[in-house]
């Protein structure tokens, strides 16, 4: 099994910045690919961003392209998502995930990542 652990969530003003940390521990693997996905009340769990093992390969949602940054240290077992210039509408509950499978695009798919995280709430005020 492998544990997931969100930090770094909170409450910003829009415009503002944050950075969210995933901690995995247990049986992880480096060879993860790592996203993150966001949900809100009575809505699905959208995608917004994933990362290649190698760090090297990296895929956004359009609604965050070019604001949001994902990144990994592997000998740290932690991924990052760094979220500039924030809008009321990136409210969510943010959750990290693990995919034991190849890159490509299913990478956007929920259904294919194998653990996930509990959850951290990142709320932007306008």
């Amino acid at each position: 099994q492998v544990q997931l652990v969100e930090s770094g969530g909170g409450l910003v003003q829009a415009g503002g910045s944050l950075r969210l940390s995933c901690a995995a521990s247990g049986r992880t693997s480096s060879s993860d690919v790592m996203g993150w996905f966001r949900q809100t009340p009575g809505k699905e769990r959208e995608f917004v961003a994933a990362v290649h093992w190698s760090g090297r390969f990296t895929v956004y949602a359009d609604s965050v392209k070019g604001r949001f940054t994902i990144s990994r240290d592997n000998a740290e077992n932690t991924v990052y998502l760094q979220m500039n210039s924030l809008k009321p509408e990136d409210t969510a509950v943010y959750y990290c995930a693990a995919e034991r499978g190849t890159w490509g695009p299913t990478v956007r798919l929920p259904d294919k990542y194998d653990y996930w995280g509990q959850g951290t709430q990142v709320t932007v005020s306008s």
